[in-house]
């Protein structure tokens, strides 16, 4: 008996592992020190708990308004807090990074600019949408550690493509 339950959870942590691994689970991100760019981010601010359902309405009204083709661009967000330090509130605006700031609008949808031509700590990764944030994250926070940099409360991730990832952190200067 003791053979048979051994086996059973050989093989459950034989098929966990295989799908982790196919999902990027061991994925290493790149991370680099460099200069952002400008970017265009139209969509909706949000204020709140990150397990407010209103939250989740943005990132769906996001996939709409990209699936319908009301925009060309790809998912992108700003988030203006650590909700790990900051307890369960969260400051965001949700919305779809456009290449330049002439497009027409959906409704609801307002434009922010984020200047470039800041140092940022860039990580880009591919995996699956479920393991990118963290392991983005982890990246950037490692990364500024190790370097003894101090980073700025502001955070820009885009999706460019299904399973990639990337994340741009100011340096405090």
């Amino acid at each position: 008996m003791n053979k048979k339950i051994f086996y059973v959870v050989a093989g459950i942590a034989t098929v966990v592992l295989v799908l982790y691994t196919y999902l990027g689970g061991f994925s290493e991100p790149a991370v680099t020190l460099t200069t952002s760019e400008t970017k265009y981010v139209a969509g909706q601010p949000f204020e709140g708990s990150v397990e407010d359902e209103a939250m989740g309405r943005a990132f769906q009204r996001v996939s709409q308004v990209l699936q319908e083709q009301e925009l060309q661009g790809h998912p992108g967000n700003i988030y203006y807090n650590d909700p790990d330090k900051s307890g369960d509130s969260i400051r965001a605006f949700i919305g779809i990074i456009i290449p330049d700031s002439t497009a027409k609008l959906p409704d609801g949808f307002t434009l922010r600019t984020v200047p470039g031509g800041r140092q940022v700590v860039r990580a880009e990764a591919t995996a699956n949408i479920a393991l990118l944030p963290k392991k983005l994250y982890a990246a950037v926070f490692d990364h500024a550690e190790e370097e003894k940099l101090k980073l700025e409360e502001f955070y820009v991730e885009w999706f460019p493509e299904n399973d990639k990832g990337v994340l741009e952190v100011p340096v405090k200067e």
